[in-house]
């Protein structure tokens, strides 16, 4: 993944990664917005994010969660 490079288009709110270059051959929905661009040999291309900012803050947002309660699980009271 030295090559990642990265598109938003923020007119509709798409974020495009570009893992590695070649031409896709199929790809795969991993959840209603997400979906992951492959070659012939199955090596990521790419990934599209529709809804990106929605994405990105809920990722995010998942994320520090977690974190947060491992802390708290972690405190002594």
């Amino acid at each position: 993944m030295n090559d990642l490079r990265m598109a938003y288009f923020e007119k509709e709110d798409i974020l495009h990664l570009m893992v590695a270059p070649g031409p896709e051959v199929q790809s795969v929905e991993l959840s209603p917005d997400v979906t992951v661009e492959m070659d012939a040999e199955g090596q990521i291309l790419g990934i599209e994010i529709l809804n990106a900012s929605r994405f990105l803050r809920d990722s995010i947002m998942d994320s520090i969660q977690s974190q947060m309660l491992r802390h708290l699980e972690m405190t002594p009271a």
